[in-house]
């Protein structure tokens, strides 16, 4: 685990010591953990536990094809085990906790940094990263959540998760929804079912509250953003608002007809941004404008991985041959390009693009390294962490 970050150029101590297997890490240091003062009030946005810094703290989670999970703090550069999961086969997150697909079942990961978000300002913790538990029976799922409850959405149905609880190092279920796609949102649970493509609005216990009248067919993808929350479906995006204590939806369909295997099956973006991308199928990356209630087409080759950093600013995309591109969201064009992996084929997972508010990372399985890359300059690499391993399968976390 790696504690006491307070920014990308202040390098600070590593722990003392990691755990082995399932046990975690605790943090050394001697910095004082937020907390109330020894006669005073409570501090507002105090968190039990948790020291408080005054920026955002990130970390990558990182695993590799054994199932050895890592945890990198870019402020030190520096990677150290957390975990074990062996038979890893996918890795999702939902801002703060790392979901590992094991077998048929979920290893639940806690990374140890969070935001909080009060509306007009924020305070960002970190603590000891520490496996929260395992949930059996979970498929492989799409995992999105919010401060209050994470969903994980299959083929099978959506089992929602009580991010309290996670939060106090427990896994409890506040609900089980039938549904194909799942999104907390404004309160409750937006539910899109698979075929016809029903969209229902119920209460985080799970509870039918109301339908939607705009159908969302065939229901693949979800995204919460400032501006609504977003399901894709094969005939465009279903974008869902909330006001007066009234939902409300609206279509924004795909520009023409598009062929099943070039459709938006998962949306990467930058979390809370309203400019989202997914990947097109063989003919490069859609972008999604949910403010501006508009699709556009980028790149027209294979991609193998793409995200959005957030309004005016790039889309990134890592296509087969190794490259990074960087295109204008609104226009389109492609504004700078940098070689980046090597040997970037051959690998499942396929290496994935992860941003937050200064950089990108990108995972090099066979250059067993990950890549900081500055994307408002140009796609400056920044830095390369050279690793022991090789990162199969990577999530940010600190949000």
């Amino acid at each position: 685990m790696i504690c006491g970050s307070t920014g990308r150029a202040r390098p600070l101590a590593a722990p003392a010591a990691v755990a082995a297997a399932l046990l975690l890490a605790g943090c050394g240091g001697a910095s004082r953990p937020a907390g109330p003062a020894d006669a005073g009030p409570t501090p507002h946005g105090y968190v039990a536990g948790a020291e408080e810094a005054a920026e955002a703290q990130w970390r990558l989670v990182l695993a590799d094809e054994g199932g050895r999970v890592h945890a990198l703090d870019p402020a030190t550069g520096k990677a150290v085990p957390v975990a074990e999961a062996p038979g890893l086969r996918a890795m999702g997150g939902d801002g703060r906790f790392a979901y590992l697909t094991v077998g048929d079942g979920l290893r639940v990961l806690d990374s140890g940094v969070w935001t909080v978000d009060h509306g007009d300002h924020m305070h960002y913790y970190r603590a000891r990263t520490r496996v929260v538990g395992d949930l059996q029976n979970a498929g492989d799922p799409d995992v999105t959540g919010d401060p209050a409850l994470t969903t994980l959405s299959t083929a099978g149905g959506v089992r929602v998760l009580d991010r309290q609880a996670l939060d106090a190092g427990r896994i409890s279920e506040a609900a089980r929804v039938e549904g194909r796609v799942a999104v907390p949102y404004a309160g409750h649970l937006l539910v899109a079912s698979g075929g016809r493509g029903d969209v229902t609005v119920h209460d985080r216990a799970g509870r039918h509250v109301s339908r939607l009248p705009e159908p969302c067919p065939d229901p693949r993808g979800q995204a919460t953003t400032r501006r609504g929350a977003v399901l894709g479906c094969s005939d465009g995006a279903l974008v869902v608002t909330h006001g007066n204590g009234t939902f409300r939806a609206r279509k924004i369909a795909y520009p023409g007809g598009v062929p099943d295997a070039e459709r938006a099956r998962e949306f990467r973006h930058r979390p809370g941004s309203t400019v989202l991308a997914a990947r097109a199928g063989d003919r490069g990356a859609w972008v999604l404008d949910v403010a501006a209630g508009k699709w556009r087409r980028v790149g027209d080759a294979p991609a193998l991985a793409v995200n959005a950093v957030g309004e005016d600013s790039p889309v990134l995309l890592l296509d087969r041959d190794g490259t990074l591109r960087s295109y204008d969201p609104a226009s389109g064009r492609e504004e700078a390009r940098r070689k980046l992996l090597k040997e970037p084929g051959g690998t499942r997972p396929e290496p994935v693009i992860e941003v937050d508010t200064a950089r990108a990372y990108v995972n090099d399985p066979a250059g067993k390294a990950v890549h900081e890359i500055d994307y408002n300059d140009g796609l400056r690499l920044a830095r390369t962490f050279e690793l022991p391993f090789a990162p199969r399968h990577m999530v940010e976390a600190g949000w």
